[in-house]
């Protein structure tokens, strides 16, 4: 699961990063992941860097939806279902309170992090 993730964060980087360098899109780990979802306004890949960050929220929770049966799951988004600006906005304050997973996985603490957010059955 966690190579195919990577493989599809890989591919969406290549193809949509535009006049940046292929290198900033780079998810490698969650620190890589906490830059782009906290692009600030004032820089100039702002909207791309935001863009890329929803993709792999998004992309990252849909596979875990489609590879996990229901009864097995961890994370159920509530209802009414968060933003994806709310969930980037909270994964960011969440990582950063925790320094030390900036070098771990950044799927892995994404789901760390949801998994605490929005637990099933809660």
């Amino acid at each position: 699961m966690r190579t195919t993730l990577m493989f599809i964060v890989a591919a969406a980087a290549a193809t949509s990063v535009g006049a940046a360098e292929p290198a900033h899109y780079q998810v490698r780990h969650a620190g890589d992941l906490v830059r782009l979802c906290d692009a600030q306004p004032a820089e100039a890949d702002h909207a791309t860097a935001i863009a890329f960050c929803h993709g792999v929220l998004a992309g990252a929770y849909g596979y875990y939806l489609a590879s996990t049966p229901a009864a097995d799951r961890f994370v159920c988004a509530p209802d009414p279902a968060p933003t994806r600006t709310q969930v980037a906005k909270g994964f960011v304050a969440w990582a950063k309170s925790r320094p030390q997973l900036m070098q771990r996985g950044a799927i892995d603490i994404l789901f760390n992090y949801a998994a605490e957010a929005f637990p099933c059955g809660k």
